[in-house]
């Protein structure tokens, strides 16, 4: 008789780790195909990182066709393919319609609960679990995993802080990230999946702010500039080219545009150059005729005033001396060659950007367990046997848009669901 498997406290067909978005959804697609399920949650409650998505409303997913759902992951979006056959947003959309939580649709295909409240898409998926006869455990934080197989039993066994122990035949690992580790994203996963031979790549932030090296952008904290354009180039690559907004801080720069910016520096943060064109809409030419028309009507007028008709007034301020000229410089002053330097750091700003801010901040993380090691039709690790894989632990990541959210409704249904298959069609693991 093996002792390890007599002493543990609960012995399920699948035990699912972590009790966020793909850990829940695998729990609910596990429970559904018939598997007895226990969901292994170590907060207090459930889903505590969905809580902030979407500033607390939750964008679950977004109506993105294939190719350009795949142009959002620039990372391994390949090995999502079967997930999100098994899993696209029509489907999510319907599942949680079903379980009582209309979804509604908003600009660039955001998909919100019409409630407008994250904590209704953690309800709809407890709802759906209690229904399906999910066991769930909260405040259980597992410290070990064993891997064992004897005559009488074959599975894994999962060993609490508490001492406490549980045993299963198939193990499913959604222990998220590295990021916001106040949501319990700790990176246990990263540490069981090695133990099992794994290959994890170091987590990274990503989709958040980034830290500049300026005398200025403190002086600018709080200001938001809207409809510009940000370019990062590599050399002669392009590595991110759009419109959108962004917001100064008191570390550097932050706001929708940087934070998916980020997500295509990792790695290029020493090389990259980054230009902000406040003024997309208008071309080099045009601007600087527009310079100088306002000075030629407002000659006796300083500066740092005139610009205030093109430039937002904190902006305005401060941009002669960010351009190297004095703030108090009468526009009858300004040489052609004064207007070059208000010209290009009105199109192309160099941001002097140096890194980005931690883990402890980021939305997401970059890296995680190597795809190369787990089958992307089933999401079960090409090494052990029973053991899958769902969710932010993968080294699958998006840009925002509920994009990421999608990978781990994706890949936990299909996880949970397989790890069900595969018991079934492996009786002799008991």
């Amino acid at each position: 008789m093996n002792t390890e498997y007599t002493s543990a406290k609960t012995r399920n067909d699948v035990i699912i780790l972590g009790g966020g978005a793909a850990g829940m959804m695998a729990a609910l697609f596990s429970a559904r195909d018939g598997a007895d399920t226990l969901l292994l949650e170590q907060n207090e409650k459930l889903g505590k990182k969905l809580y902030i998505t979407g500033k607390g409303r939750c964008n679950l997913t977004n109506t993105a066709d294939l190719d350009q759902f795949l142009r959002e992951v620039p990372r391994n979006g390949r090995f999502m393919l079967s997930s999100l056959s098994h899993m696209d947003h029509e489907t999510v959309t319907k599942l949680f319609g079903d379980l009582g939580m209309p979804t509604k649709v908003e600009r660039g295909g955001r998909v919100f609960p019409v409630s407008d409240k994250a904590s209704d898409v953690t309800r709809a998926l407890k709802r759906g679990m209690d229904e399906a006869g999910v066991k769930v455990l909260t405040g259980v934080r597992i410290v070990r995993i064993e891997r064992e197989s004897c005559e009488e039993k074959s599975g894994f066994i999962l060993e609490a802080e508490d001492g406490t122990r549980y045993a299963c035949r198939a193990l499913i690992i959604a222990t998220g990230g590295a990021s916001y580790p106040s949501t319990g994203s700790t990176g246990d996963g990263y540490r069981f999946a090695e133990a099992f031979g794994h290959r994890v790549f170091p987590p990274q932030p990503s989709l958040v702010g980034m830290n500049m090296d300026s005398d200025w952008h403190e002086r600018l904290q709080g200001l938001t500039l809207k409809n510009v354009r940000i370019t990062a180039r590599q050399g002669k690559k392009v590595l991110y080219n759009e419109m959108g907004e962004l917001l100064f801080t008191h570390f550097g720069i932050s706001g929708p545009l940087i934070i998916e910016l980020s997500a295509h520096l990792l790695d290029h943060y020493d090389e990259a150059r980054v230009v902000l064109n406040i003024k997309p809409g208008m071309t080099s030419e045009e601007v600087d005729k527009r310079l100088l028309r306002e000075f030629s009507e407002n000659p006796r007028r300083q500066l740092n005033n005139v610009l205030g008709s093109m430039l937002p007034a904190r902006l305005a301020g401060l941009f002669p001396s960010m351009c190297g000229l004095a703030p108090d410089m009468l526009c009858s002053e300004c040489t052609r060659e004064d207007r070059k330097k208000l010209r290009l750091m009105m199109t192309d700003m160099v941001l002097p950007i140096t890194s980005p801010r931690s883990l402890d901040e980021a939305i997401i993380t970059r890296g995680g367990v190597d795809v190369k090691g787990v089958a992307p039709g089933t999401m079960m690790s090409k090494q052990v046997p029973g053991l899958f894989f769902a969710g932010e632990v993968l080294d699958v990541d998006a840009h925002t848009g509920g994009f990421n959210l999608q990978i781990a409704w994706s890949t936990g249904s299909l996880a949970g669901q397989c790890a069900s298959i595969y018991l079934r069609h492996n009786p002799e693991v008991k």
